[in-house]
């Protein structure tokens, strides 16, 4: 009986097959995480390491701001209002007299001005409510915002809601040229999202799916305000989303993205 060792290099049968398993492994590895991902017109053009990380599920970058020692982004958590009560209506006459005083000239008389801040009318009156609140705080920046809210009581936030919600929503900031058909893309990024690389549905918090409280309508808004609070989203400068919800999906996206769902959302009514 031979006294060679199974589990030695010097046995052939052992080295050949340690060697063809490593082979098929590495084979393997190159077309699943790096040919595949490649060729998918999904991952488009982002470079081989977030090919890579998007295959594996994994976002390609972590966050590296300074929101760990920085305040809770948003304690403000906002349920959609339930049915309309008797003083609905007073309420709405006290947040016209605001607005007419104090926010018209940004966002119109009747809330759907779109050429410095975004149209407001039809918005949902929790997301109007919460962005005041962080506004108030100092949770969302802008000079002028905070200048006028700064020392208002919160039933004259909860009147402003009420107001812009009762508006109509006016038309789309933006249409598109006749025949001219959705980027399939961000079709795609709104209604599914993309698992594969942690990106949610845009559709499941901001309506047409579903919708999470405090979450706004986006239909219809300039895609230049739009795709300016996603990169800010995505930079980390606007960080006012409860447990990071928008800036983990924002980071994920490229700029041709961020632009394309800018102009599907602008087109929406």
């Amino acid at each position: 009986m031979s006294e060679e060792r199974v589990f030695s290099l010097r046995n052939p049968w052992f080295t050949w097959s340690v060697g063809g398993t490593l082979a098929i492994a590495i084979v393997g590895i190159l077309i699943g995480f790096i040919w595949l991902p490649s060729a998918s017109s999904a991952f488009g053009d982002r470079g081989l390491w977030a090919t890579i990380c998007g295959a594996a599920g994994t976002p390609s970058s972590w966050y590296s701001g300074s929101s760990a020692t920085a305040p809770v982004p948003s304690e403000v958590v906002v349920l959609p209002p339930g049915h309309p009560t008797r003083g609905a209506g007073d309420s709405i006459g006290r947040g016209a007299t605001i607005a007419t005083q104090h926010c018209s000239m940004c966002h119109g008389v009747l809330g759907t001005s779109q050429i410095t801040a975004p149209a407001l009318a039809g918005q949902y009156t929790d997301a109007v409510y919460k962005e005041l609140r962080d506004y108030q705080a100092g949770r969302r920046q802008n000079a002028v915002m905070q200048a006028i809210i700064a020392g208002r009581s919160d039933q004259d936030l909860h009147d402003l809601a009420a107001y812009y919600t009762s508006l109509t929503r006016g038309p789309a900031a933006e249409t598109p040229r006749a025949g001219e058909e959705p980027d399939a893309n961000a079709v795609k990024l709104a209604m599914q999202g993309d698992p594969q690389r942690n990106i949610a549905p845009c559709a499941a918090c901001h309506g047409e799916l579903d919708r999470k409280g405090a979450a706004p309508w986006l239909g219809g808004l300039s895609s230049t305000y739009l795709a300016e609070q996603m990169r800010a989203f995505a930079s980390g400068a606007r960080r006012n989303d409860i447990n990071e919800q928008m800036r983990n999906v924002a980071r994920q996206l490229t700029s041709a993205e961020i632009d394309s769902l800018a102009k599907y959302y602008a087109a929406m009514r």
